[in-house]
């Protein structure tokens, strides 16, 4: 059972709730930065992508909201919380995330002036939030029109992107490893448009377009959703769910690319997507 940290709890609805305030929709997290609360579908034999529609809690960032009212029910709902999320990618500021990791061996922040300097855009004055571990997160607001997926080390090594279906760690979140802060001087600061640029690099070219053949029907594509729902520790587990299910019912082959581009867009690489299918291939094939 998770242990209740109130003070920590009251601190992180206090931030959540002053995010609020400035348009940015919320969700607790526990001290590990997943969602606080665990899915209600978590024990269903054949869980089916689910966005919210039954009515309760535990979907991760489609719970985030502004309404201080919910807020606090979803706070009530998690007395273990001890930081908040902010949803990526809504109205108003359709946020966007550039997380600069310190774990890797390489420069992260290097890495984005280089990029800035190839492609010829500045980083604006915006809100930057400091992690425990001594990596940077910076806000960037998309126009609306735009949809930014999420991705690992796609932009550079180092340097994870945080957009639609998305969330940041919130500043005064405590976590395992400390507590995440606004640098000095941009806390009330609002977060700068995306260079033209830098949004370009953030949206490469959709890729051409494999529609999943008939056979596999809305089962099929159940499936694609619900790997494309997946959330940071969720997506190999996630994806190697739904192709042992694809496999099992005959569908594996056919929905392969498919469930590769959803995982990518969920924030896996291609190479990390088709491992994972080929270990589902072989597991069902051998039981």
């Amino acid at each position: 059972m998770a242990t209740i940290d109130r003070q920590a709890t009251t601190l992180a609805l206090a931030h959540a709730l002053s995010a609020a305030e400035r348009g940015l929709a919320v969700i607790p997290l526990s001290r590990t930065k997943l969602p606080a609360l665990r899915s209600p579908h978590r024990d269903d034999p054949e869980p089916s992508p689910c966005h919210g529609e039954c009515g309760r809690f535990g979907h991760g960032v489609y719970d985030a909201s502004t309404d201080p009212r919910r807020i606090r029910a979803l706070f009530a709902a998690a007395p273990w919380a001890t930081g908040y999320g902010i949803a990526c990618g809504l109205h108003p500021h359709h946020l966007i995330g550039i997380d600069l990791d310190t774990k890797s061996d390489t420069d992260s922040s290097a890495a984005l002036r280089e990029l800035a300097l190839r492609h010829l855009f500045t980083i604006p004055d915006t809100v930057v939030v400091l992690t425990p571990s001594g990596g940077r997160h910076l806000w960037l607001s998309g126009p609306p029109d735009v949809v930014v997926p999420n991705s690992a080390s796609r932009l550079a090594p180092g340097i994870d992107i945080r957009g639609a279906g998305g969330y940041l760690v919130g500043p005064g979140s405590r976590t395992e490893h400390g507590v995440y802060g606004t640098a000095p001087g941009t806390a009330r600061l609002a977060p700068a448009p995306c260079p033209r640029e830098l949004l370009r690099l953030l949206t490469p070219p959709p890729r051409r377009h494999h529609a999943t053949p008939a056979a596999t029907g809305r089962h099929g594509q159940g499936l694609v959703q619900f790997v494309l729902a997946a959330h940071e520790g969720q997506r190999n587990t996630r994806l190697f769910w739904a192709a042992c299910r694809a496999y099992e019912n005959g569908i594996g082959p056919q929905l392969t690319d498919p469930l590769v581009q959803a995982a990518v867009q969920a924030g896996l690489t291609e190479r990390e997507a088709r491992s994972t299918i080929a270990s589902a291939a072989r597991m069902t094939a051998s039981s």
